[in-house]
């Protein structure tokens, strides 16, 4: 699960044309901090996850809306 996060971090970050520091930077993160979660290197808690969202303008339910996060 938690590479699935950094996945989908790192696809809606990108599919919106911003950096990875001004992410952190909306989202009041580091910008290692964004590397390592996007890299599947940190278990990201529930209120960095959350000021993600707001960073990336997005609600918990797009965020999940993936097939990342479908049972196989």
């Amino acid at each position: 699960m938690i590479k699935q996060i950094g996945q989908r971090i790192r696809e809606l970050r990108k599919a919106k044309g911003i950096s990875q520091e001004q992410l952190g930077l909306e989202a009041g993160l580091h910008r290692t901090y964004i590397v390592s979660v996007e890299n599947g290197k940190r278990n990201i808690s529930i209120i960095a996850l959350s000021r993600i969202w707001e960073g990336l303008h997005i609600t918990p339910q797009a965020f999940f809306d993936s097939i990342l996060f479908q049972k196989k």
